[in-house]
């Protein structure tokens, strides 16, 4: 599109916002009436260990909210010399799963307990028994009920749990509601009601009774809406806290909250029967969505729901990439002591590449990125670890080629798990997440993992915020049409997209070194009784 035609756009209000909290860096993207990016900005953040929870700081999250906006904005006016004032319509997403609990004042009770904890074994184990459901420790529903287990102090006061997208949303416009693949990961969903599970609510009621708790689940869950659902406009308060320059006008309309999990599937046009996605990050997770409910319960897969409400198996993975930056951010630290600049993405991309030339074998090096614990693998507690034998062909190439195979190593368990044993089909698996930006690399390395053809669309870089700025649009469209069509007849008719196949080579490679890492995991599993923290 011409920069007059949107410029036309940005003064008419027809631009489309999505805003996504990742685990490393919160993201605005601005989309046109063709879907394709204007503006982007965003905010880089980290959580933190505190108090022996993995958590983020509230005041972060809205400080995130307002830089990664008005960096979006500023790129605008530098643009098109225009200040955005009027907006088609917004959507937050997040990392899904965790716990926010508020009291009747809606104050936080406790701090952002994210994802990554999985202090909750009891709870879920538990409740995976008496749900006859799998309830990973990640969930909304498993802290809440660990929190019931433990008897802490908070439990009283209760009023309200919610994700962190629904959090946002809430302060936003003041509805308390979540989409309902945001939900899934606090409650199980019945797909054809679109709804909580009646029978399994029933159930933890019973168990709140139990405990003396005169509340029901029904009453302290946001309300389930499905994409294309309107879910709430921007406050005049709301519009003053995402803005503070003032620009923005209140009474933009809102598509409901959603998860990272969903807002991939969008981005990947992956939520059509048989069709799956991949994103990595600080975690990864594999979503395919099902043609049938799955026959088993395994501890290792999720049941979640796309953002129109169809069932997904999901593998997810607490760590991909955190090791991986972890050693990107030692190597930049020596270059700055030599006086050697270069920026992090280049930096970034010339390792990728330079781990083209690791051997087949990886030269017998071995890393375990365990920042934190994985129930897939059953490592309690992160402590990452990198391991060679003495005549072990330690090289940078051999390095990166290994710690970027150990990126997807718990994701490939997890996935050989669900195919073997449900004998799942996929049609197409498509990645994203920022470890693609480097072509042709971690790409042909996760295709070789998942034994499959990997997909990367140039849109990959953008992810989720791109993928909740799709759902938001799709709400004020009001085309008549599911979110499927919607898709594959509009956003992605005219998508560029790459496609690695793995070779046999390539396959056995992976495979062959998937029976080392498995052989060594009693290493990793016990590490947390040796290695200890500073208390």
């Amino acid at each position: 599109m011409e920069k007059q035609n949107i410029r036309a756009e940005i003064e008419k209000g027809f631009l489309t916002v999505g805003i996504e909290f990742g685990s490393t860096r919160i993201k605005t993207v601005a989309i046109d009436s063709n879907f394709n990016t204007v503006a982007s900005g965003y905010y880089e953040w980290e959580n933190k260990l505190e108090n022996d929870f993995w958590t983020y700081s509230v005041n972060d999250v809205w400080v995130g909210l307002q830089k990664s906006y008005s960096n979006m904005t500023d790129q605008i006016e530098s643009i098109y010399q225009l200040r955005l004032k009027k907006i088609k319509s917004i959507g937050i997403s997040a990392m899904m799963h965790g716990y926010l609990a508020f009291d009747e004042h809606d104050d936080l009770l406790v701090p952002f307990r994210t994802w990554r904890n999985n202090y909750t074994n009891e709870a879920a184990a538990s409740l995976r028994t008496i749900f006859d459901f799998n309830i990973p420790e990640r969930w909304s529903i498993a802290h809440l009920y660990q929190a019931l287990l433990d008897k802490e102090p908070h439990i009283e006061e209760i009023t309200y749990i919610t994700t962190l997208a629904g959090y946002v949303h809430w302060y936003l416009t003041g509805e308390k509601v979540l989409g309902i693949g945001d939900a899934s990961g606090m409650f199980p969903i019945d797909p054809t009601e679109k709804n909580y599970r009646g029978d399994l609510m029933e159930k933890f009621d019973g168990l709140l009774q139990t405990y003396g708790l005169d509340k029901n689940i029904s009453s302290l869950l946001p309300e389930v809406l499905i994409a294309g659902d309107e879910a709430g406009c921007l406050t005049r308060e709301g519009a003053k806290l995402l803005d503070p320059k003032g620009d923005l006008e209140a009474g933009i309309p809102f598509c409901p909250p959603e998860g990272d999990a969903g807002t991939g599937m969008v981005a990947t046009n992956s939520i059509a029967v048989k069709t799956g996605n991949i994103s990595a990050g600080t975690s990864a997770f594999a979503m395919i969505v099902l043609e049938n409910s799955l026959e088993d319960v395994y501890p290792e897969i999720d049941i979640v729901t796309t953002p129109s409400g169809s069932e997904v198996a999901m593998v997810h993975t607490n760590n991909c990439t955190s090791d991986l930056n972890a050693w990107v951010n030692l190597f930049d630290e020596l270059l700055n002591l030599l006086n050697i600049s270069i920026s992090r993405d280049d930096l970034y991309g010339q390792l990728m590449n330079h781990s083209l030339e690791g051997e087949d074998d990886l030269g017998g090096l071995l890393s375990f990125g365990f920042v934190s614990g994985e129930n897939i693998t059953d490592v309690s507690d992160g402590r990452p670890m990198f391991v060679r034998m003495p005549d072990s062909r330690m090289n940078l190439a051999n390095f990166m080629k290994t710690h970027l195979y150990s990126s997807f190593s718990t994701m490939k368990i997890g996935i050989d798990l669900l195919m073997q044993r449900e004998k799942i089909q996929i049609d197409s698996l498509v990645a994203h997440g920022g470890i693609f930006k480097t072509k042709g690399v971690a790409q042909n390395i996760l295709a070789a993992a998942t034994e499959s053809p990997i997909t990367v669309m140039e849109t990959a870089n953008d992810g989720g915020a791109w993928g909740m700025a799709i759902l938001a649009k799709y709400m004020t469209d009001k085309r008549n049409i599911s979110l499927e069509d919607y898709l594959k007849s509009f956003v992605f008719r005219e998508i560029k997209a790459s496609t690695a196949a793995p070779t046999e080579k390539d396959i056995q490679n992976y495979k062959n070194y998937i029976k080392r890492y498995k052989s060594a995991l009693p290493l990793e599993q016990k590490a947390s009784q040796f290695i200890l923290g500073d208390d």
